[in-house]
């Protein structure tokens, strides 16, 4: 490596502000260290009242660079914004996989995804007045068959300057075959990336945060795994949080919130982007 070259700047996006308060004192606690420079909200999380807004804002303020922008939601356990939404379970979204495997069948109705997905969009430029600055989607449900077109017609038409999250990584298929979830974002991401384009929507070039939360990594190690080979203006997520009632009764993945938090927060992450020569924003 070129020791003259400059260092490659990139997105470090904490997901799911809103889905809790322990979530979002972890995200807030982070960008006031200068530890993420992006945060995508739910609109429709448990903890998206104004007090939690304005914590946001004031906390992205003291940042000399953190993007907001919308974690765009249609999985259960959450609840559609608009009043006719299909299909449903017990008032809920489908489930992740109910949804990928309906979008694979093609029995979603993409105009009801964009009317959901444009409300979405509306209430965010409601608690911000403006739109959002990038658009993601919780689970990757952006990548899905028939949800992808529904997604990036609503961005285009209410955020178009946003740029929109793609999971590809573009590495070699070897590499590739040992990470299932990756593997399978990265093939979604490739329509997607289609899609977007002849929508002349903006992308990330390179994803990666991608892992099995079944097992106990090292978060370190996983970071120093995700800022190899990934390109400028590369986008890694993360889900840092502290464990509350609220995340319990929402989400599965609790303690692996707070490991991600903790080794962002530590000197350990510095010393591990200036050794890839990476920097944020």
């Amino acid at each position: 490596m070129n020791d003259a070259a400059p260092p490659r700047r990139i997105w470090l996006c904490a997901d799911d502000y809103g889905l809790s308060p322990g979530v979002n004192r972890a995200i807030r606690d982070l960008i006031e260290r200068g530890r993420l420079n992006a945060t995508s909200v739910m609109v429709v999380g448990s903890a998206i009242g104004r007090a939690e807004i304005t914590a946001l804002q004031a906390a992205v303020a003291s940042s000399p660079r953190c993007s907001i922008g919308l974690h765009a939601t249609l999985t259960a356990p959450f609840r559609p914004l608009t009043m006719h939404f299909q299909p449903l379970e017990g008032g809920m979204f489908l489930s992740l996989p109910k949804l990928l495997r309906w979008g694979l069948l093609r029995r979603l109705d993409p105009e009801i995804i964009q009317a959901e997905l444009m409300v979405q969009l509306a209430a965010f430029g409601d608690l911000f007045d403006r739109a959002p600055e990038f658009v993601d989607g919780h689970q990757h449900a952006q990548l899905f068959p028939q949800v992808r077109d529904a997604f990036l017609r609503a961005v285009k038409q209410a955020a178009p300057n946003a740029w929109v999250r793609q999971g590809g990584r573009r590495q070699p298929l070897a590499r590739r075959l040992g990470m299932p979830k990756a593997l399978l974002l990265d093939v979604l991401s490739t329509q997607f990336r289609r899609r977007a384009s002849r929508a002349d929507l903006t992308f990330n070039p390179g994803f990666a945060g991608a892992y099995d939360f079944s097992q106990r990594p090292d978060f370190g190690t996983l970071m120093g795994q995700f800022l190899d080979g990934l390109p400028e203006d590369g986008l890694i997520m993360c889900h840092p949080g502290f464990v509350d009632e609220t995340l319990v009764s929402l989400d599965p993945l609790t303690d692996h919130r707070e490991h991600e938090h903790a080794f962002l927060a530590s000197e350990h992450f510095p010393r591990l982007m200036a050794a890839n020569r990476v920097t944020l924003f």
